[in-house]
């Protein structure tokens, strides 16, 4: 993991992060109270929180939330946003060492930030912090690939300009790397359909928060912005496209 640098590399983009990262379906939310008993009294760490996005989703479910971030300037941006809340806090860790006491949750939750783990140390720190019968959340909005021409061409452009797209790609999991990693405890998937209407400014700041994006500077900046303008122009329909998602979520309990 260290190659890819996980806990320093969001740390230029944290502001068209905040701006332009999709949030996750309240749908999700209640697909987890209905179908595995997840009550709003439960308390839940949110490991690898970023600037907060998935602790929003559970805090505006009515739960106390623990955000779990290594990244100094991610943390104060969920500071910012969400400090004002009594059952919000954040705390400096990672997610093979959170610093939380030990069966202190009730619900370990992951959003967007498991591919970055080292994942069988997370494991066992997860089930330390777990209560028992507590459960895991991994959840990912996964962007779709193909569909329409954007989805296929902004693909596309991706695979073109992106300095380490493909190496971060294929550490997202999928239905069988995830019931390995839960084991006898995995208990079911959910996907929900999700998605953002973006005006060009709105996708300019959507690729650029994606650390894989070379910044202004790189001699790839450019041609990829100009790319981008074709795309939008060739695809947006009433100024905007649909950028399209499947949230996708793995749910178990960690014995």
């Amino acid at each position: 993991m260290t190659d890819l640098k996980p806990t320093e590399r969001f740390s230029d983009r944290v502001a068209e992060y905040v701006r332009y990262r999709p949030d996750y379906p309240m749908a999700m939310l209640e697909w987890l109270q209905r179908e595995h008993g997840v009550s709003s009294h439960w308390l839940v760490a949110d490991i690898g929180a970023g600037t907060g996005i998935s602790s929003k989703l559970f805090l505006d479910g009515g739960h106390r939330v623990i955000a779990v971030e290594p990244n100094e300037p991610m943390r104060m941006a969920a500071e910012q946003w969400l400090g004002d809340n009594e059952r919000f806090r954040i705390v400096d860790g990672r997610a093979t060492e959170t610093g939380l006491d030990s069966g202190s949750v009730d619900l370990v939750a992951v959003a967007q930030a498991f591919h970055w783990f080292d994942q069988a140390a997370a494991r066992r720190e997860f089930q330390r912090i777990l209560r028992p019968g507590g459960l895991a959340a991994i959840i990912w909005n996964s962007r779709r690939l193909v569909g329409t021409p954007f989805l296929e061409g902004y693909e596309s452009l991706l695979k073109t300009y992106g300095t380490d797209y493909t190496s971060v790609a294929e550490r997202y999991g999928d239905e069988p790397r995830m019931r390995a990693w839960f084991g006898a405890g995995y208990l079911g998937m959910g996907r929900f359909d999700h998605g953002q209407l973006l005006d060009y400014d709105g996708l300019s700041g959507r690729l650029q928060s994606s650390s894989y994006a070379p910044r202004a500077g790189h001699p790839q900046h450019e041609p990829m912005m100009h790319a981008l303008r074709e795309l939008f122009d060739s695809c947006a329909v009433d100024g905007r496209i649909s950028f399209d998602y499947d949230t996708v979520i793995y749910v178990g309990t960690l014995p």
